[in-house]
């Protein structure tokens, strides 16, 4: 193994499973936000691999919006969410001359937020579970400054 000054160690590869995909489960959900921030909806899609019965595979979590994406985050502290949001105000501010802006100040930051952040997230499953670590969760990020109803599509493949 190769190691170079100020690189870390590189470990083996642990084989957590193997074998021929054999089935697949596909859901919506419609998530009604306040308006701009995070909405942590880490439950729902546990509860949809479980419901799907899939063992070890991936599942997809895909927003169909451009003014609304997904991350995995922190989800201990309600702080890093605040610190995010003024991060993305500060990257896409509302009233900054855009050309686009027929639909309101917050819709063309929105869509900028939505090419920084994503609009799709891959997680794998291993024994029937979300392999998430310890502090993260799923979130929808509502861009915009009211209220919308925004729907996400779910697709697991696996064993």
């Amino acid at each position: 193994m190769r190691q170079g000054r100020g690189q870390g160690r590189i470990g083996a590869v642990e084989m957590l499973a193997s074998g021929a995909v054999e089935r697949h489960a596909s859901g919506r959900l419609t998530i009604a936000t306040a308006g701009q921030g995070f909405t942590d909806f880490t439950d729902a899609v546990a509860a949809f691999v479980r419901d799907s019965g899939l063992r070890d595979g991936l599942v997809t979590v895909f927003c169909r919006h451009t003014s609304a994406s997904l991350t995995i985050q922190e989800n201990a502290d309600p702080d890093v969410q605040t610190d995010l949001m003024t991060a993305l105000d500060g990257f896409a501010p509302r009233h900054a001359g855009y050309v686009h802006g027929a639909e309101g100040p917050d819709d063309m930051p929105a869509h900028i937020r939505t090419l920084v952040t994503d609009s799709a997230l891959t997680i794998p499953l291993v024994d029937g579970r979300l392999a998430l670590g310890t502090w993260q969760g799923i979130y929808l990020i509502e861009h915009r400054d009211r209220p919308h109803r925004r729907e996400i599509v779910l697709s697991a493949i696996g064993a």
